[in-house]
């Protein structure tokens, strides 16, 4: 991942997703099913719970689901943090087993999609969502490194060279990069494709499909490559000292705490926009393709902020990156609010789209480099806990409460600018 571009990016993913002799690569193709899987549970249960009833009945059920959101992270963090960090061999586990009870959990949903057993089904389908969001996490510096040490091997080893002269990576957006990329690509595939079916045959349907998805996802979890000796000696040799020092300080150090602020704030301002569009929308007897052009919107301002990373990512750090996606949020709600037509809204979710995207992969690049490969299962749960945390908070908001555009957007406007002014000269003054 030394090359640089956008194009750079679209290509290396590409090369990795069909390059399955590479431990990134096999990832990178678990995450493309995963993400397909995923894509196709939220059509078929946006189908069944949000547009096939009235807006007073949607407001009901989606805050239920939303509440169903959160419960997942007790589960993962406090238990299957640890577990990710506790075996290197055990986390392809891990991945495998979130796969496989995806698949008959969408095969029991789709025989009782209306029934009162659909909640606690999809609530299951969240925690195994989440439990491979968390490990991902984990893995994609530990396979990065699988492949890295390999490389050196292949290339010094005959020499006799220790293959401690490996180089470290200076961190990991590349990698989270590529991820986001395949992954926002894939989501717009099936997307479509779960629309189609939702459309023409009903929701059942699609969750059948997305059995199947799960299923091949199973099956590549599976094919994952166990770690090196020298990458399992990272994962499992965590010194006692460390594990003391990670309880005292669970968040890891300064760059990595500010880092969780302003990723929690942008998931807060996706969420608040997220559900204020679509309960707008529906308020406004917008037909789907509002929805849809809402959607591919976003996804085309993601692969914009993944343009952006790629090509500043070895020239900006991170932070920089964080603070500047904050200010350029706000700006962007704040013109917004002076056009609260629907058109003005759809271009503020494709910017919100690419601001998140420059966001998440650089702070995922900041926890990767800064915290101990033995504490990244737990750290990246418990991130994931108050990520999830806010964005149910900021979807609430306009679930609960009927607010206008114009509202909305002044209300992230004023929020995502003080976020952006606090965390970059905060940061600053804590690390001094």
């Amino acid at each position: 991942m030394r090359r640089r571009g956008f194009g750079s990016l679209a290509w290396a993913s590409a090369q990795d997703l069909f390059d399955q002799g590479t431990a990134f690569g096999r990832l990178a193709l678990v995450h493309v099913l995963m993400m397909a899987g995923d894509t196709m549970v939220t059509v078929s249960l946006a189908g069944s719970l949000f547009f096939s009833v009235s807006p007073t009945e949607a407001k009901g059920k989606v805050l239920l689901y939303l509440l169903l959101t959160i419960a997942p992270f007790a589960v993962v963090s406090p238990i299957l943090g640890p577990l990710i960090d506790r075996s290197a061999n055990g986390r392809r586990i891990l991945v495998a087993a979130s796969a496989g009870v995806r698949v008959l959990l969408c095969w029991m949903m789709s025989q009782d999609l209306n029934s009162l057993w659909l909640y606690p089904m999809a609530f299951l389908v969240l925690v195994s969502s989440k439990l491979y969001v968390v490990t991902r996490g984990a893995l994609v510096p530990e396979m990065a490194r699988t492949d890295q040490l390999r490389e050196h091997s292949a290339r010094v080893g005959r020499a006799g060279w220790p293959i401690e002269g490996v180089e470290e990576e200076t961190g990991f957006a590349g990698f989270n990069a590529q991820l986001t990329l395949l992954g926002t690509l894939v989501g717009l595939l099936a997307g479509s494709i779960g629309a189609g079916l939702l459309k023409g045959v009903g929701a059942r349907s699609v969750l059948i499909v997305a059995a199947f998805v799960f299923l091949s996802a199973t099956v590549a979890s599976l094919r994952l490559q166990q770690p090196t000796k020298v990458i399992r000696d990272e994962v499992e040799g965590l010194t006692q000292s460390e594990r003391d020092r990670n309880a005292l300080n669970p968040i890891g150090d300064v760059e990595v705490a500010w880092g969780l602020i302003a990723a929690a704030l942008m998931r807060f301002t996706v969420g608040f926009a997220t559900f204020l569009l679509a309960f707008g929308l529906r308020r406004a007897h917008a037909g789907l393709g509002w929805f849809a052009f809402a959607l591919a919107m976003s996804a085309l301002g993601a692969l914009g902020g993944l343009a952006l990373v790629t090509r500043v990512r070895n020239t900006v750090p991170e932070s920089t990156l964080l603070t500047l996606a904050l200010l350029a949020t706000g700006l962007g709600a704040g013109i917004a609010s002076t056009h609260p037509a629907l058109f003005a809204q759809v271009l503020l979710a494709a910017w919100l789209g690419l601001c998140s995207a420059v966001v998440q992969p650089s702070f995922d690049a900041i926890t990767q480099r800064n915290v101990a490969p033995g504490a990244q299962g737990r750290t990246f749960a418990r991130f994931a806990v108050r990520q999830q945390l806010l964005w149910v908070v900021g979807a609430v908001i306009p679930v609960a409460v009927t607010l206008r555009f114009s509202v909305g957007d002044r209300l992230l406007a004023v929020l995502m600018v003080a976020a952006g002014v606090v965390y970059g000269l905060g940061r600053r003054f804590a690390r001094r």
